[in-house]
C-alpha cells in the first residue's frame, strides 16, 4: 500500500539550514517541498539505511514545480547534492520505496536528511584557501553575505507586500464596479417590468 507525506517550509532567510531524519516504508513515498527564491544555492546530504529484504530500494529525485528533475539517484543510499535555483518556486526531494516486501512485515528503512542553502550551504574553507584570506577575513566575508541576504529578503518581502496590495486594490475595484454594474441592472430590470405591467393592465382594461 502506497504512502505519502509532505511537508511545505517557508524559507524566508537566504542563510539556513535543515536536518531530518524519518521512517520510509515499502512502497511508499515521502517529500519534502521548500519555497526557495532565485539564485540560492542548495546543498543536501542524504543517508538510507539498508532495506531488510532483497530487491527494495530507494529512490532520490529533486524537482522544480515543472517537473525538471534537478538531481536523480536510484537504489539511493548515502550521497550529496547540489544545485542553484534558477526562479523563485516550489523545489521538491522525494525519496520512494520500489519492490515487493512479499507476505512477512519488512522494516522500514531510515532517512536522515541534511539540507543547506544560502549562506549556510557555502563553503568558507575552501573560499578561504582559494583567495587567501585570514580567519577574521572569511568571518567577515560571512557576516557581509549573511547581510546582503537578509537585505536582499527584506526587499523581496516588501515587493511581495506591494503585489499583494496591489491585488486587492485592484480586487476591490472590481468587486466595487461589478456592485454598480449589478445595481443598474436591477434598476433597468425592475424599470422594464413596471412599463411592461402597465401596458398589460392596459390592455386587459384594468387600468386607464
Amino acid at each position: 500500500m502506497r504512502g505519502s507525506w509532505s511537508g511545505l517550509l517557508a524559507l524566508l532567510w537566504a542563510g539556513g539550514c535543515l536536518g531530518l531524519s524519518f521512517h520510509l516504508p515499502p512502497q511508499a513515498r515521502k517529500c519534502l517541498k521548500e519555497e526557495l527564491h532565485r539564485d540560492v544555492m542548495v546543498t543536501g546530504e542524504y543517508e538510507v539505511s539498508e532495506a531488510a529484504a532483497p530487491g527494495i530500494r530507494a529512490d532520490l529525485r529533486v524537482t522544480d514545480s515543472s517537473g525538471h528533475i534537478l538531481y536523480s539517484k536510484d537504489d539511493a543510499k548515502k550521497g550529496k547534492f547540489a544545485f542553484t535555483t534558477d526562479d523563485y518556486e516550489i523545489y521538491e526531494i522525494c525519496f520512494e520505496s520500489h519492490g515487493q516486501p512479499g507476505n512477512f512485515r519488512v522494516p522500514d528503512q531510515l532517512v536522515t536528511l541534511n539540507i543547506k542553502h544560502g549562506v549556510e550551504a557555502r563553503n568558507y574553507e575552501d573560499i578561504a584557501k582559494a583567495e587567501k584570506l585570514k580567519p577574521l577575513e572569511v568571518d567577515l566575508r560571512r557576516l557581509e553575505d549573511l547581510s546582503e541576504s537578509i537585505v536582499k529578503d527584506f526587499a523581496f518581502m516588501k515587493q511581495r507586500e506591494e503585489e499583494m496590495r496591489d491585488t486587492n486594490e485592484s480586487t476591490s475595484a472590481r468587486v466595487f464596479y461589478f456592485s454598480i454594474f449589478s445595481m443598474l441592472c436591477l434598476v433597468g430590470l425592475a424599470t422594464w417590468q413596471v412599463f411592461y405591467l402597465r401596458r398589460f393592465f392596459k390592455a386587459k382594461k384594468l387600468i386607464e
